[in-house]
């Protein structure tokens, strides 16, 4: 795989009419791998023609959204030539524009169609006449994917069509299209008209967010499905824009739609009802062969809807409760001489695999499908993090990374309380720009093993198709580039300029997106002395962060220190740029000592580090998202605070989020030790910490009253989790802010 440098050119020039000097900024997204811009333009005013070469007459509809062209008969004399060119890689293309003429050159249709969704960018962008340039281009990963979950929301066939346009125009080249889940099975079945008569609809819909304690519903069916008509219509919609669909139906887990209307295909008697909640549920596919014959039947005319390659079979989140107690599922292990649940598992999945092999498909499932052993051809989807494709990758498995660190856009994409409702998280739009899809960790043989990465749209808390564009875009934008250009450098601020022309472009055809782009994110450290060292995360080009002095002034030196109270701004010259940023950090014993952390806190969920911890804010009580909370998967957190000199404490306390449903647990006990040199420590308070059911939790630490420098404060971590959501699996901790 060879990277691509990516670089925005800027250049002033006077042009060919010796018109005055400007500046001519090109906003592709994602950054072509070559591009040099020239003197001069190509006046778009009037009709334009075009001519394009027979190899690529099925993408004439593209000119259906580019006002003013009209096919010429004749080669001779056109503005615009398509032309084949063998010389080209395949899926590559060149594009020059001069005075005179334009010509877009590529071996076959897949590169001709991204010519021209980079023709289509640049006549956006620039409707009156186009800069003379050239650019060659070509794509650095091979799957280049977004994600759409139907199935806890239904989004009708047009908005599925506007989805993929909108994946068309950033150069994605999968569809996953997840079609069956607990809540509602999306596509239909002839030989299982239950499927769709049942399956397709819950009873009600949980309102508010799943943590939100007691749960309260709307009391309104809801549901809906894709006939196989509309099935056919979708996907030969996406093959003309070079996208390939792939299809998910969720087996053995998350299948208590199908349940509803096929009971008999659980291990445990029903009746059963699609769900109505979100979550993970008990209740799963029974291993029988009547469950077997079922399944091979949906597969086999789901096969006969999607030409592409890969059929995503899921394979995640199978709670083994109903097969611990099922007599069947216990002979069956036995009888197949497997260790376990987990080999049962990957039985079942290893079973599926060899019929849809059979019928000259290929699957796909998340990481899930490694445990208990890997089915021979499967391509893993790597997301509880990227440790499954690395594992993968070394067993010589296709692997597509989407970890929920960097390509889960239903967490918040913004610190603010004004944000919609979401799932939890936080994954702001840099955090995706920097992602590298190849793990450091594998050696070059394993890399030819990734195949690209896809970003992953859950539907629980997306309602409505707007909101489903708002919470995936821009950040898609900044996976495409990613995934075709491959950048070995960025810089986030040239990136943000493209973006922030392509929301003002979006939003003026009535495409609302997420624009944080002004939002002030900051970079914090706590130095010593009562004192918290702020400055800017990158910000759009021209730029800069301002605080406000005592006397209402704004100051923008870059880096400041916060003792108290504080407002900042973004300032683009003298003007101000979005909404302003007011901390008022509360004043206590260890707000701005220095501190440090025995065991890093997870990477999806980091914020400013151990200064999270003492910088005066409160973390947010609704959810475990933003800068404030810290997350620690299994591991205890352990505090080291230096005050800077001796002091008098008598009380303390600690902010924890509490959401066993997310598979987040508060300490089982909290402990503190003190010294007054940093090397003899005495212990000072250990404290149970008892059950609850607020979601934010503040234990209270009544110490007594002692002198000291020094503390060591500890959380211990509640460790596995024996039940319900996450069973099996390792408790996550989540901490704020630690009062003295």
């Amino acid at each position: 795989m060879r990277p691509y440098f990516f670089f925005l050119i800027i250049l002033s020039f006077l042009s060919c009419n010796d018109e005055p000097t400007q500046d001519v900024q090109i906003n592709i997204i994602p950054v072509p791998a070559e591009l040099a811009i020239s003197k001069g333009h190509f006046k778009l005013n009037g009709f334009k023609t075009f001519y394009i070469d027979e190899s690529f007459n099925e993408l004439k509809f593209v000119f259906n959204q580019l006002a003013n062209f009209r096919e010429s008969e004749s080669k001779n004399g056109a503005d615009l030539k398509l032309h084949f060119d063998k010389s080209l890689a395949a899926e590559a293309y060149s594009i020059k524009i001069e005075e005179d003429e334009m010509n877009i050159r590529a071996s076959d249709s897949k590169g001709m169609f991204y010519g021209l969704m980079t023709f289509r960018q640049l006549v956006d962008q620039h409707p009156l006449k186009i800069p003379c340039l050239e650019i060659k281009d070509q794509a650095h990963f091979k799957y280049r994917g977004m994600h759409l979950d139907v199935a806890r929301h239904f989004y009708p066939v047009d908005f599925v069509k506007q989805y993929i346009d909108l994946l068309a125009y950033y150069k994605f080249n999968y569809f996953h299209w997840h079609l069956t889940e607990d809540q509602g099975w999306r596509i239909e079945i002839k030989k299982y008209p239950k499927l769709q008569e049942v399956a397709a609809y819950r009873e009600e819909t949980l309102i508010g967010h799943y943590t939100d304690q007691p749960h309260q519903f709307d009391g309104k069916k809801y549901g809906g499905y894709y006939t196989q008509e509309e099935i056919k219509e979708v996907v030969a919609y996406a093959e003309s824009r070079q996208i390939t669909v792939i299809p998910e139906i969720e087996m053995p887990g998350h299948s208590l739609a199908a349940l509803s209307a096929y009971p008999e295909l659980a291990c445990s008697r029903g009746p059963f009802k699609a769900a109505t909640k979100w979550g993970v549920f008990e209740h799963v596919y029974c291993p029988t062969e009547t469950t077997f014959q079922f399944l091979e039947d949906v597969i086999d005319e789901v096969i006969a809807l999607f030409p592409g390659p890969y059929i995503h079979i899921g394979g995640d989140e199978c709670p083994k409760t109903s097969w611990k107690e099922s007599d069947f599922c216990q002979q069956l292990i036995k009888h197949k001489n497997l260790k376990d649940e987990h080999g049962l598992q990957s039985y079942f999945i290893q079973r599926m695999e060899k019929y849809i092999n059979s019928k000259g498909k290929s699957i796909i499932g998340w990481d899930e499908i490694l445990e208990g052993g890997l089915a021979p051809n499967a391509t893993v989807m790597s997301w509880r993090g990227v440790e499954g494709g690395i594992e993968a990758a070394n067993a010589k498995h296709d692997v597509i990374m989407t970890p929920t660190s960097h390509c889960y856009f239903d967490y918040y994409q913004s610190t603010s309380q004004k944000e919609p409702l979401a799932i939890g998280g936080y994954l702001p739009l840099e955090k995706v720009y920097r992602f590298d899809p190849i793990p450091a960790e594998l050696d070059e043989e394993a890399r030819e093993y990734i195949l690209g990465a896809q970003g992953n749209v859950w539907t629980e808390y997306m309602p409505s198709q707007e909101q489903v564009i708002y919470m995936a875009f821009p950040r898609a934008m900044a996976l495409s580039e990613v995934l075709w250009s491959y950048p070995s450098e960025r810089d986030y601020g040239d990136f943000v300029a493209r973006v922030e022309s392509q929301i003002n472009q979006w939003d003026a055809k009535g495409v609302k997106m997420a624009n944080h782009l002004y939002e002030i994110k900051l970079e914090m450290e706590s130095i010593g002395g009562g004192v918290v060292r702020v400055k800017s995360k990158p910000l759009p080009v021209g730029c800069a962060l301002a605080m406000q002095d005592s006397l209402g002034n704004y100051r923008k030196d870059g880096v400041f220190n916060m003792t108290g109270p504080s407002t900042f701004r973004v300032m683009q010259g003298n003007e101000f740029k979005g909404e302003e940023l007011r901390l008022n950090p509360s004043a206590h014993l260890a707000f701005g000592s220095k501190v440090s952390l025995k065991y890093p806190p997870h990477s999806k969920y980091e914020g400013f580090g151990a200064t999270s911890l003492v910088n005066g804010i409160s973390a947010n009580p609704k959810a475990y998202s933003g800068n404030e909370w810290l997350g620690f998967d299994g591991k205890d957190m352990v505090l080291s605070i230096d005050l800077g000199s001796v002091k008098e404490l008598s009380y303390g306390s600690i902010e924890f989020f509490n959401s066993p449903d997310s598979w987040i647990y508060p300490p089982t006990e909290v402990m503190v030790e003190a010294a007054a040199d940093e090397e003899n420590y005495f212990p000072i308070l250990q404290k149970k910490v008892k059950e609850s059911s607020n979601k934010h939790m503040v234990v209270e630490l009544p110490l007594r009253t002692f002198e000291a420098r020094y503390l060591r404060v500890r959380a211990r971590n509640h460790g596995m989790i024996k039940s319900g959501q996450g069973e099996g699996n390792p408790a996550w901790l989540f901490v704020g802010e630690v009062v003295l």
